[in-house]
């Protein structure tokens, strides 16, 4: 499912115009970007939670040419699923 499949579903499910489904998807998409940038999760019940995990700083090696490199510490967004998502799906 891409993103136009998803706000037609939410248009249909919520008997809005697919207007305000996109923009409803674009501000929850947008609130979720910004609280995983200021540190916080996101835990929505039923379904799972955002969070920000980090990756330590560690040595790697160049596979070209067998040098090694240092790779700097980094933060990458993740999703935990919760007990009602993993339900409906199994």
């Amino acid at each position: 499912m891409n993103k136009t499949e998803l706000i037609d579903q939410i248009a249909a499910s919520a008997e809005i115009s697919k207007a305000a489904a996109g923009r409803a998807l674009d501000a929850t998409v947008a609130a979720v970007k910004d609280a995983l940038k200021n540190g916080d999760s996101v835990s929505l019940i039923g379904f799972g939670t955002f969070y920000v995990g980090e990756r330590a700083a560690r040595t790697g090696r160049n596979p070209r040419t067998g040098k090694t490199l240092e790779i700097k510490a980094a933060k990458s967004p993740k999703f935990r699923a919760g007990k009602g998502l993993k339900d409906a799906i199994n």
